[in-house]
């Protein structure tokens, strides 16, 4: 049936009112209780009503019948979610309201709601006290600073992780407002989402309501945290300086940090701990681990997901790599072989561990990829194509189709992002909180052998994964509903 204009128009209004109506209960949950919603993967706070709307549309592409998300169906979800005084949780209204289409049994939605979080009903902290995490981010560059923007986001009520303080080298005297400027404006990812004052007397930023100290220091067994009120920190070196024990348990000389996370491979015996594979490795008793490689987070859930259902014999991983900051803007003397060319001007061949790597993570991989790399003249997003021979035979459709289920309903949602649009090119993945996401429409299949290709953001998509992994180690990462 063709609708009429002003009938159109009118459903837009009436859905903007909804989404308008869901902002102060996305913020209040989130605040007063810690809970983070969010609709497949895409996350609400602090989200416009534009934001807002686009996110259930993007649930269509996630849903067997393509019907659009219902703003009226999420907003009662929320509504009666409010009422529940709940604990922290993440909870992804899209799931939940698709669960209860599917196994209502005759239950109204609001006590649907209410069966489904009883575990975490009543359970708000009313104390008032804020016991979350300290964290230190050793190094401001790429990596630290994203780090930054994704944990001031996420501070809430301040029960999770809290940065406290970031440590660098003074570069210049006014070191201080040129590191605030870098971070409030970025040319790949934009301008920060928020205020930022500096402080000069007190070498402090204080982002969004956290105060953070600006800490110089050339040598990392040598800052006495505690003197700025930081305890038992999480501290993340960002610098790739240091990556075995031995140079990363310096840090652990410092009074206030209890345990270290590594932002590149790990060398000798550390865990590399891809989130979503492996992190469940993560104890008590580790002082030191690493995050992995970007391209090694983003090709592993993949990897895993393709070997669990048709088995993996062999295969070859070929990175398209944006330029990174260790390549020269022009020719000039570089220790790597070909890094010295423009990474402006060249598409440079290099080597990745991404694949050996993999097996880490994975060691059911191990000798069973090869790897390269090609760095190409992009300041962000990469693509790993993953040539794989199978133990099953299969088909475009099913590979396509099995990936897409995975990326709705796997507990490697968080980590593989699905698109099916023959459109899509490298600039759309920027701020990608996936640590890959598949291009179906570029998928390539014969017998057994398929050709997949994966997108991600290599800083963006990264860091997310690396929170991830924070929080596990921290032990501040909620349960996430539905069940």
């Amino acid at each position: 049936m063709t609708q009429k204009p002003d009938q159109c128009l009118g459903e837009w209004i009436d859905r903007e009112a909804l989404a308008e109506a869901m902002i102060p209960l996305i913020g209040q949950l989130y605040r007063n209780n810690n809970v983070v919603t969010s609709i497949y993967g895409r996350g609400l706070i602090n989200r416009s009503v534009i934001a807002i709307l686009k996110a259930h549309r993007f649930a269509r592409h996630r849903q067997t019948d393509e019907a659009e998300l219902s703003v009226h169906e999420t907003y009662q979800t929320l509504k009666t979610m409010s009422e529940l005084n709940l604990g922290a949780a993440s909870i992804d209204l899209g799931k939940l309201v698709g669960k209860f289409k599917e196994q209502a049994g005759g239950r109204s939605l609001e006590q649907f709601v209410r069966d489904e979080l009883a575990d975490i009903t009543d359970k708000r902290n009313v104390s008032g006290a804020r016991k979350g995490t300290d964290v230190v981010l050793y190094g401001f560059g790429r990596i630290g600073r994203l780090l930054a923007r994704i944990l001031i986001a996420k501070t809430g009520g301040g029960d999770g992780l809290r940065l406290r303080a970031i440590v660098v080298r003074k570069g210049a005297d006014n070191d201080l407002a040129k590191r605030a400027s870098l971070l409030r404006r970025d040319s790949v990812h934009g301008p920060f989402d928020g205020t930022i004052v500096v402080d000069e007397e007190s070498n402090t930023i204080t982002a969004n309501g956290s105060l953070i100290q600006v800490i110089y220091s050339n040598d990392p067994a040598s800052v006495d945290y505690t003197q700025y009120g930081i305890d038992n920190a999480l501290l993340v070196d960002n610098t790739g300086k240091w990556r075995d024990a031995e140079g990363l348990g310096q840090h652990l000389k410092c009074p206030g940090v209890s345990r270290v996370v590594l932002t590149a491979p790990g060398k000798g015996e550390l865990k590399n701990i891809v989130h979503g594979i492996n992190h469940q490795d993560i104890s008590a008793d580790d002082k030191i681990i690493s995050a992995a490689s970007c391209t090694t987070n983003a090709i592993v859930p993949v990897l895993k997901a393709i070997n669990d259902q048709y088995g993996i014999v062999n295969g070859h991983v070929e990175t398209v790599h944006s330029y990174t900051n260790d390549q020269n803007l022009i020719d000039n003397f570089h220790k790597g072989s070909r890094r010295g060319r423009s990474a402006a001007l060249n598409m440079v061949i290099t080597e990745t561990g991404a694949a050996t790597a993999a097996a880490k993570a994975l060691p059911v991989l191990k000798g069973k990829l090869t790897g390269n790399a090609i760095r190409v003249p992009t300041p962000n997003v990469s693509m790993a194509i993953l040539n794989l021979n199978l133990e099953k035979a299969t088909s475009r459709e099913e590979v396509n189709e099995y990936l897409r289920q995975v990326a709705m309903h796997s507990e490697l949602h968080k980590q593989i992002d699905f698109v099916n649009s023959q459109e899509v090119v490298s600039t759309d993945f920027v701020g990608s909180r996936h640590a890959g996401v598949v291009d179906a429409e570029a998928t390539i299949c014969s017998d057994n052998r398929v050709v997949l290709y994966v997108w991600y953001d290599n800083e963006f998509g990264y860091s997310c994964q690396v929170v991830r992994v924070m929080e596990d180690m921290a032990g501040v990462n909620p349960p996430a509903f539905p069940r």
